[in-house]
């Protein structure tokens, strides 16, 4: 098969068929992965860390290890869940690395007012995630933001099930706390 040089033509090509060029070591399939992939990728490590530099930082540490490991991914299928599950690795890494200069793993940023931004009803997600505990946030997102079971978020990230259940359970009510501002309440007085 031949290729333009300025970059392979993929266009709408299935993921299964670039994953495959790509663990026969591709760069241009695998390049196409990245550009195909960053954008989930870094706005899961965004939500989890609440930091758009480290963020980035890590995504590339992620793309990078993708890359060098993509040899012994076992099914083609499985790239999106294998490379979610190196972000995870790469983050809980990042907070293992940081614990000693940084506040214990469970305390949370301290409690600030969300104000409704000005003009509409946008909510502030990422900051009300950023005022849960690291525990919670990792749980918390990865239950709802990405879709996985309290058994899988386990297996990802080494915590019994029982604490997963437990980080997901306070760390929904305490979003709905954080976030009940933004429900609209028969009969509420209006500043203004």
């Amino acid at each position: 098969m031949v290729r333009a040089l300025s970059g392979a033509p993929f266009g709408e090509a299935a993921e299964a068929a670039v994953v495959a060029l790509a663990i026969g070591g591709d760069r241009c399939a695998f390049t196409e992965l990245v550009r195909r992939r960053q954008s989930w990728l870094r706005n899961l490590l965004r939500r989890l860390c609440h930091d758009p530099a480290l963020a980035d930082d890590l995504a590339q540490q992620v793309f990078l290890r993708a890359w060098r490991s993509l040899p012994t991914l076992k099914s083609i299928g499985a790239f999106p869940a294998w490379l979610r599950r190196l972000a995870i690795n790469a983050w809980l890494a990042h907070l293992r690395a940081a614990a000693p200069a940084t506040v214990p793993a469970d305390a949370a940023e301290p409690t600030a007012p969300i104000l409704m931004p000005a003009g509409g009803e946008q909510i502030d997600l990422d900051r009300a995630l950023a005022q849960l505990s690291r525990d919670e946030r990792l749980c918390v997102v990865l239950a709802y933001g990405e879709g996985m079971s309290h058994g899988e978020i386990s297996a990802a990230t080494a915590l019994p099930l029982g604490t997963v259940k437990s980080h997901v359970r306070r760390g929904t009510l305490r979003l709905r706390t954080l976030l009940d501002a933004y429900q609209p309440h028969e009969g509420r007085a209006h500043a203004g």
